[in-house]
């Protein structure tokens, strides 16, 4: 007998806050392929975000077509196409090259910590081909990145990392520009600061990336997508999963969990790795008639008192879309730390950005700049600093792609090609060439459930 469906502990609310990256829906914003489910289907990837929608594009690209009576991949979404996390975040195609960085290379060695930095910067080159070929309109920008700092201490830190990655011979390092407090100010535009260093980075709409991806997979009768079909839970009997929705079960031979921080509702294994933290976010604007000041960069912004940072892109009209705050909640964890309720704001950080412009940046004092739209979203943040892909320990035909601490947009893409050469062809994680630091392991969950809560999320 198969077991019967259970509500599991988390699934995303039913009516979220607007992000302005949803404000131009596109036609397959609900897409249902068909009007019921297929009863059958080789993979299911629950989740259309940014995952589970570049996961199903990279396994379509590999398959060989054809027109069998049931498709090769269903992606169910509890609500609609890029309504989570990747509908909300900040269009940042940011690679972390020295935050995370010297954590890997102190606990796995320089091989590890520099696997992860070229992987990221990878995604540079491979979402600008990707948008070239598939003549995707997403308003995808190169430019500098500049991670600025207020404090005088937060700023010799930041160049004494630097000076250590340069000194570890590693080969991404010319990229990274170090300004001292003599012209950080006037090389970054931020009032009072004290150093910056600056790389390489891009800027997207993120909806109109996911949903571009989409139309191209869409048509395919190999393809079917179902939103507003919540997976309330998956068993497993003589290897085949069945994956349970209010509207009816599917038989699959793989699942795919694409779930990010509503991962541990169906794996509870995960429930100390994967841990779901909300976030705010804003679109800021100058009045009509009025031109925003040029701002030429994206940014990372850590605060005076040395205890926050905002993350910021410029949008190709001048608009502003900035995020963080956490040092305005952070002490007070019911506002932000288990919590997957996007439908309310942050109740100390909701104004934070009201004037966040015209005090931060140099030449904005008169422009007008107010908060347009606002919003939180629901990030999946790992135990270790490290996202989980792979084959779910100890479970054939399940896998994992989830966990990236707010930090999904320079390591998705890749990781799920990776994920699809797993899936289709057998690969180990290892011959995928992702960074090891990735792969979903019975130690990492081991580790997580036997230490001290949250992990790399509380420092």
């Amino acid at each position: 007998m198969v077991q019967a469906a259970r509500l599991p502990p988390i699934l995303p609310v039913e009516n979220p806050t607007e992000p302005f990256w949803r404000t131009e829906l596109h036609q397959l914003d609900e897409l249902r392929t068909t009007p019921k489910l297929p009863q059958r289907s080789d993979i299911v990837i629950i989740g259309a975000g940014y995952s589970g929608i570049s996961l199903a594009y990279h396994l379509y690209k590999q398959l060989s077509h054809s027109d069998q009576a049931e498709p090769a991949i269903t992606v169910l979404e509890a609500r609609q196409i890029c309504s989570g996390a990747t509908g909300r975040n900040g269009g940042h195609l940011r690679p972390d090259l020295y935050g995370n960085i010297p954590k890997y290379i102190e606990r796995h060695g320089i091989e590890a910590g520099a696997e992860v930095a070229s992987f990221e910067i990878a995604h540079i080159k491979a979402l600008k081909e990707l948008v070239a070929e598939e003549n995707i309109d997403c308003d995808l920008n190169l430019t500098r990145c500049m991670n600025v700092y207020l404090n005088e201490a937060d700023g010799e830190k930041a160049k004494q990392t630097y000076e250590l990655l340069v000194a570890q011979g590693l080969e991404y390092t010319p990229d990274i520009h170090y300004t001292p407090q003599k012209y950080a100010e006037k090389i970054s535009g931020v009032k009072g600061a004290k150093a910056c260093i600056s790389y390489t980075a891009g800027t997207l709409w993120p909806y109109k990336l996911i949903l571009g991806l989409l139309s191209k997979i869409a048509s395919s009768s190999m393809v079917n997508v179902q939103t507003s079909t919540p997976v309330t839970s998956v068993t497993t009997q003589d290897g085949f999963h069945f994956v349970h929705t209010p509207r009816g079960s599917i038989t699959a031979s793989k699942v795919v969990y694409a779930t990010n921080a509503y991962t541990s509702g169906l794996l509870p294994q995960y429930s100390a790795n994967i841990v779901p933290c909300r976030g705010i976010c804003c679109h800021i604007t100058v009045p009509d008639g009025k031109d925003a000041p040029f701002l030429p960069y994206t940014y990372l912004i850590r605060s005076a008192e040395g205890n926050g940072q905002s993350y910021m892109i410029t949008r190709p009209d001048g608009s502003v879309i900035v995020g963080g705050a956490q040092h305005t909640f952070e002490h007070d964890r019911e506002h932000w730390y288990k919590v997957t309720d996007d439908s309310t704001l942050i109740e100390p950080a909701k104004n934070y950005y009201d004037d966040y412009m015209q005090r931060t940046f140099r030449g904005w004092d008169e422009s007008g700049a107010y908060v347009k739209e606002i919003w939180t979203g629901i990030m999946g943040y790992a135990y270790d600093s490290a996202p989980h892909v792979g084959e779910v320990p100890d479970q054939p035909g399940k896998y994992v792609c989830a966990g990236y601490d707010g930090h999904g947009m320079p390591v998705i893409f890749l990781a799920t090609k990776g994920l699809a050469d797993m899936i289709l062809h057998g690969h180990t994680f290892e011959d995928t060439g992702l960074p090891r630091v990735y792969k979903s392991t019975s130690e990492r969950l081991k580790r997580a459930a036997d230490g001290p809560e949250g992990g790399d999320i509380f420092g």
